[in-house]
């Protein structure tokens, strides 16, 4: 018996700073699949090249994730080459697949995937991507250490990305993991990890008890951070998390205040009053 498709929550801003939006995203959860692409390359260019690498994987899902991968790098190169967009566009990925109780992540660039796992001490926030930056090469090879990092002016150097024309094929980073029973994970662009690092991420998460009350939460507080660049994340919970009725009707309920109980207050004496109106309207 097939399982039901997975409750997820996605949302993306283009943010304080910037007067367009070149981040897209994907979700398609009768299918399993969820992306995160954060386009580069100037205004037009690069939610050209997002848009493509997004396109290219719907129409390759029936590949692998590298395959779809490597299959939208040709497609940006190709239609640079044709005019579209802009010479030097390109695109991060950051791509789940979820089939029964396991799961593939799959990315390129500085796009993030995390894994929230729910406990009763707190919670336990763990990054499933390393990025295919300048700095953490530096990490990696020991010229800095992790405390620089955050602080470091190369921070958003990326080393490959999803067109570009040096590389003829990108490297394909992916970890495969199985879902255990209330876990989410998180896929965001840098907008949100520049703004919010791994602690704020964990400590925002663990007060959320649904992905669409999380995703408002960190879209919120990213915004408030300064928002300096596009924001997208998306949140998609583990297939063994059991659903409730209660939660089936929060993910309709506008949040207002982002406390269950007030906005659904609110929700009903809305609802009420709608009902009200019409009744004296019929009569």
């Amino acid at each position: 018996m097939p399982q039901p498709p997975l409750e997820y929550s996605a949302a993306t801003h283009a943010g304080h700073k910037r007067d367009n939006n070149e981040d897209t995203y994907l979700s398609l959860p009768e299918r399993g699949l969820w992306l995160v692409a954060d386009g580069m390359g100037g205004h037009e260019a690069g939610e050209v090249a997002s848009a493509i690498v997004r396109d290219t994987l719907l129409d390759q899902q029936h590949k692998s994730l590298t395959q779809a991968i490597q299959a939208s790098h040709r497609a940006v190169l190709k239609a640079a080459a044709n005019g579209e967009g802009a010479p030097g566009m390109g695109s991060t990925i950051v791509a789940l697949r979820s089939r029964d109780d396991d799961y593939e992540v799959a990315w390129v660039g500085d796009s993030r995937a995390y894994l929230w796992t729910h406990t009763e001490d707190g919670g336990r926030l763990e990054r499933l991507t390393t990025d295919h930056s300048y700095v953490q090469m530096l990490l990696a090879s020991g010229v800095i250490e992790e405390a620089e990092v955050e602080g470091h002016p190369d921070k958003n150097i990326i080393t490959q990305c999803l067109g570009s024309y040096e590389l003829q094929e990108v490297k394909v980073d992916s970890v495969r993991g199985q879902w255990l029973k209330d876990q989410w994970i998180l896929l965001c662009s840098d907008g949100l990890t520049d703004e919010l690092d791994d602690e704020a991420l964990a400590r925002l998460l663990f007060r959320c008890r649904s992905p669409r009350a999380a995703v408002n939460r960190l879209m919120r507080a990213a915004l408030d951070a300064g928002g300096r660049d596009n924001i997208t994340l998306q949140l998609i919970q583990s297939p063994l998390s059991r659903r409730s009725r209660w939660s089936t009707l929060w993910q309709w309920v506008p949040h207002i205040t982002g406390r269950r109980g007030p906005d659904l207050a609110l929700y009903a004496t809305a609802l009420l009053s709608l009902a009200l109106v019409l009744y004296w309207v019929a009569r």
